[in-house]
């Protein structure tokens, strides 16, 4: 069974960097792409990054580019993602997912079929 944990959540200030990763293990897939997603309390997940797995190709969320860079590790099945000049409203539960089917919406959560537990990064003003 695939399994997809992240890591590197924690409490900072606003203005602090966090970095994320994100790990598989188990059975081998083929990933097209990894993806963050946040949700915070009282909110819908949102997209906030994604790259595709090949070819290195970055998408972000508007709200957050300019200051979160994602990327991966093809070697170590893990992706990345760090955040800077963090702000009280990138408080949330931040999840990876794995897409493994082409042809499908890299913004959208239900076209990813592989999802971590979800990290917890909190952010202090």
């Amino acid at each position: 069974q695939v399994q997809t944990v992240e890591s590197g959540g924690g409490l900072v200030q606003a203005g602090d960097s966090l970095r994320l990763a994100c790990t598989t293990s188990g059975p081998t897939f083929s990933r097209i792409a990894m993806g963050w997603f946040r949700q915070a309390p009282g909110k819908e997940r949102e997209f906030v990054a994604a790259v595709t797995w090949r070819g290195g190709k970055t998408y972000y969320a508007d709200s957050v580019k300019g200051r979160f860079t994602i990327s991966r590790d093809t070697a170590k099945s893990t992706m990345y993602l760090q955040m800077n000049s963090l702000k009280p409203d990138d408080t949330a539960v931040y999840t990876c997912a794995a897409q493994i089917r082409t042809g499908y919406s890299i913004y959208r959560p239900s076209d990813y079929t592989y999802w971590g537990q979800g990290t917890q990064v909190t952010i202090a003003s």
